[in-house]
């Protein structure tokens, strides 16, 4: 499935192709010369951002993120993003009625309930970082992560609620 990096990795290729054109059809006068210069600039820059966008990495860094969802992090607002959780491990695959119970839990969460909830236990932020990404207090992220376990595990009949 094809994700809005996966596309925008796309897009930077053909400026990248589009670059390349470019200053192949530049002469060698002084003028082009220098706008062959900046050109192949522009090329690094863009080969660079290509690789950082595909590795998780900085070019040259030793660390960095080895995740592929590095780059998908949205605050979700809505759901459309559901069917992309098709991406299960290989030994267990979630049934139909499953999918719906899950999508049904997080339906019943506040909108920003499921923005924390998902950034912390999908994509692996910190509260601090969540924080920052949403623009509000680490406390409060704590608490609407709070909030979202407790329908969860109400929903699932892990605790008795009231």
């Amino acid at each position: 499935m094809e994700n809005w990096a996966d596309k925008l990795i796309m897009e930077y290729e053909q400026s990248k192709r589009e670059l390349y054109n470019m200053k192949n059809n530049l002469g060698s006068s002084e003028i082009d010369k220098l706008d062959k210069s900046q050109i192949n600039s522009m090329i690094g820059t863009v080969s660079e951002a290509i690789d950082w966008m595909a590795t998780g990495r900085e070019t040259g860094k030793m660390r960095g993120i080895d995740k592929r969802a590095a780059y998908q992090r949205v605050a979700m607002q809505d759901m459309d993003m559901f069917p992309s959780l098709d991406i299960v491990p290989e030994e267990r695959v979630l049934g139909e009625d499953e999918k719906r119970v899950i999508f049904n839990i997080l339906a019943e969460m506040t909108p920003r309930q499921r923005q924390c909830f998902l950034l912390h236990t999908v994509y692996a932020l910190s509260y601090s970082d969540i924080s920052r990404e949403l623009k509000i207090g680490r406390s409060t992220v704590q608490k609407h992560i709070e909030r979202a376990k407790e329908k969860i595990f109400c929903r699932t009949n892990v605790v008795q609620c009231s």
